[in-house]
């Protein structure tokens, strides 16, 4: 029978690979988001090294604000694996081998061709009370303890490993016993040409609300805005939701280009797709990273016709027909030659649009007549050529990725029939 109270949910990474910044926590945002779906809220991620002390600490501390503990990591067969070690003590329960558990660590290897090593019946032993959780990809079993009022769960850290697990085992056990939490529903709107303060000045009457909920985010090259709903069904969430969405498209319509899991990449292909036009790119300061944005999207060669690093004026020249006239005169980095790179890449790629892209990225390489930030996105295609001209500010890195952010806009906005949209009337793109 579930119980009223709510599920407040803690998540806990153990790791020092972790801790010392050598891999991503990537399991926080994952089980988070898979939690919220089924309307349970995650309070709190802490993250902690592989010392059997601090992690007993970070135990107790979670024992005291939440009710449900998920760890994960430190299930493996070596040494400094003490995840399940430390809970135990912390519990003050023993760790008893279970021939269930043996049995499928065996299995394992046996399926493999492969002895078991003596260490891995480190992995078959389970929390006195407990329940150990199969691990269909791996040796590592889970744990799951209840203690005091909270759900504890321990999962191994390969993400193949605790996906499973998480979903078959752990999400099933929290909806049966919390099932009468609220539901938890967000859409998430994707901005381009505008910058977040500009939307968050327009939309105080929206971010005052508690339900929903609604958040500016910042990215590179981009924002988004999340809209939030709790409610007792996913209905009443989407109820909530509906008519503010419908309120800040009317504002910033010009604007939005998608929601959710959308990128500019992946609108932009499906629009190309849908009228039946392909796509070719010619990148100077971007070096390949335009085209790596879209062949990211699965299914991209459907309208990616393909690609030129044009990185040397050479091949500028000889491969996507910028004219040695143009770059003796007007430079690299200028109007003129992304012009001929999107002309030219379309006409040798046989491509519907053709963008280039030459600019400078910095950190050196600027002058005060060009600048670090200075970038030209040229677009062509069946209306003629446009060409942009982007003063971008950021590191390297930051600057070759709005490049690539602002080719995709443009053409977005082309395909659309919008590409006056952000540009004052000289024609030059806005300054970010």
């Amino acid at each position: 029978m579930a119980l009223a109270e709510p599920c407040r949910a803690e998540l806990i990474a153990v790791g020092t690979e972790i801790v010392i910044g050598q891999i991503h926590n990537g399991h926080a945002r994952e089980i988070s988001q898979e939690l919220a779906k089924h309307g349970m809220y995650v309070y709190y991620h802490s993250a902690v090294g592989d010392n059997e002390a601090r992690i007993i600490e970070t135990f107790s501390i979670a024992s005291r604000r939440s009710n449900a503990v998920i760890a994960t990591g430190g299930l493996g067969p070596t040494q400094d694996d003490l995840t399940k070690e430390a809970l135990a003590k912390f519990l003050g329960r023993r760790l008893v081998l279970s021939q269930e558990a043996l049995a499928e660590v065996e299995s394992y290897f046996k399926q493999r061709g492969r002895p078991m090593p003596e260490q891995n019946r480190k992995q078959a032993l389970v929390i006195e009370g407990g329940e150990w959780i199969p691990n269909p990809n791996g040796t590592a079993p889970g744990q799951y303890v209840f203690d005091n009022g909270v759900h504890y769960f321990l999962l191994p850290g390969p993400p193949l490993e605790m996906r499973p697990m998480l979903q078959n085992y752990v999400i099933p056990r929290l909806v049966d016993h919390f099932g009468g939490t609220r539901k938890l529903v967000s859409r998430i709107l994707h901005f381009c040409g505008i910058g977040e303060s500009d939307v968050d000045a327009r939309i105080a009457d929206l971010t005052c609300k508690d339900n929903p909920t609604v958040a500016p985010y910042a990215g590179e090259g981009e924002m988004v805005l999340r809209i939030t709903a709790s409610g007792p069904t996913e209905e009443a969430c989407w109820e909530l939701i509906r008519p503010v969405e419908d309120e800040l498209r009317r504002r910033f319509a010009p604007f939005i280009y998608g929601v959710d899991d959308d990128s500019l990449a992946s609108v932009v292909l499906r629009r190309l797709q849908e009228t039946g036009s392909t796509l070719a790119v010619a990148e100077s300061c971007t070096g390949g990273m335009l085209a790596e944005m879209i062949t990211d999207v699965p299914g991209s060669s459907a309208a990616f016709v393909g690609g030129v690093v044009a990185y040397d004026n050479r091949v500028k020249a000889s491969v996507v027909g910028v004219r040695a006239e143009t770059l003796a005169t007007h430079g690299a980095v200028s109007e003129p030659t992304a012009r001929e790179l999107a002309e030219g890449v379309r006409e040798k790629l046989g491509a519907t649009y053709g963008i280039g892209v030459t600019g400078i990225a910095g950190p050196g390489g600027g002058t005060p007549e060009k600048p670090v930030g200075l970038v030209y996105v040229g677009l062509a295609g069946p209306r003629g050529s446009r060409v942009y001209e982007l003063r971008l500010r950021g590191s390297r890195a930051q600057i070759r990725i709005r490049s690539c952010k602002q080719a995709l806009w443009r053409l977005w906005q082309e395909l659309n029939g919008d590409s006056d949209v952000g540009r004052d009337k000289t024609g030059r793109g806005e300054k970010g």
